[in-house]
């Protein structure tokens, strides 16, 4: 992960340690139940996701463009938990709590990246929306597989441009006080403020950061909403927006559950204790990926379908093959 050349200052002593310490949780018992808990949401997650993957997959009805982006979730949800938890569950069921420097920065990466692509997924899934409810008639010009593509292409490439640079200037850094990161994981923010030299640069990207992925998507997201409800409020017939709203709800509800949590951590500040954070992120980070597949197959009608389609040609093939053996 070195990107960019130590910036070594006059008369200080460039000191990258062998590893880091993920600190946790202080001072609350039983926390090994906790991680269990985490490793049970984990194979839900895992079982969800690779299920809703399968059925996209298996099914041609569902190779609509909305789907390219319902499917890139999935696979994301899948990538972020995989990376994440047993890691977790390494470093703190099996104290672990020495991470190397090298394997520190590339879990900071994937996590950070999947964390990203979440939220930006969410903008790719409302414009979606967007289109299907103020421009119906134009939905299948204005939402294409070549624009959805591009939307996904795009989000993985700003993505991991933007947390490689996060990653490559942590290289940069000296760490020569204390190598304990006070997190749950190998945590941007936590680990260039026990630097020792300049770490302006770390300080202005981690600003940047929650920009890009977390205040940018939901100021588009809440932007699109206000433009659905004006464009609903246009509409005479009730009956007619509750259907409409009925095709949002899904979308509503992984957005709840991705940004409600995060934001409330960012708008406490220091003022939440280390151990209410990390609790708060770290389901943050593992919640959404378990219940995003579980939503999308009670709240899309599609993907019902698509499952009862999938598991009738099923059963009628078990019936042929009694049949002819």
């Amino acid at each position: 992960m070195d990107l960019f050349n130590p910036a070594l200052v006059k008369n200080v002593t460039f000191i990258r340690p062998a590893y880091f310490i993920i600190s946790g949780f202080t001072g609350l018992p039983e926390m090994k139940y906790y991680y269990v808990f985490l490793f049970f949401v984990y194979i839900v997650s895992v079982l969800g996701n690779i299920a809703v993957m399968f059925v996209i997959y298996l099914d041609h009805n569902l190779r609509t463009p909305k789907y390219v982006a319902v499917f890139n979730l999935a696979f994301v949800d899948l990538l972020g938990s995989t990376a994440l938890v047993p890691k977790l569950l390494d470093i703190f069921l099996f104290n672990h709590y020495y991470v190397p420097y090298n394997d520190c920065l590339t879990f900071l990466f994937f996590c950070y990246t999947c964390l990203s692509m979440q939220a930006l997924n969410l903008v790719a899934l409302c414009y979606d929306r967007l289109m299907a409810i103020m421009f119906p008639l134009h939905y299948h010009v204005m939402v294409t597989h070549k624009i959805m593509f591009s939307f996904v292409a795009t989000f993985w490439s700003v993505t991991v441009l933007a947390v490689l640079i996060a990653d490559g200037l942590l290289t940069r850094l000296s760490f020569c006080k204390s190598v304990v990161i006070n997190s749950y994981f190998c945590d941007h923010g936590r680990i260039f403020k026990i630097a020792c030299n300049d770490n302006f640069p770390s300080f202005v990207i981690s600003n940047l950061l929650p920009f890009l992925f977390l205040w940018l998507p939901l100021v588009v997201i809440f932007s699109s909403y206000i433009c659905i409800g004006y464009a609903l409020a246009k509409v005479a017939a009730p009956q007619e927006r509750v259907k409409a709203l009925k095709t949002c709800t899904a979308h509503l509800s992984l957005v709840a559950i991705y940004f409600f949590p995060i934001i409330i951590t960012f708008l406490m500040g220091s003022g939440i204790h280390q151990n209410a954070r990390i609790i708060n992120l770290s389901l943050t980070s593992v919640i959404p990926p378990m219940l995003n597949p579980i939503i999308y197959v009670f709240h899309t009608q599609e993907i019902r379908f698509s499952i009862k389609r999938i598991l009738k040609g099923r059963h009628q093939t078990k019936i042929m093959k009694s049949v002819f053996s």
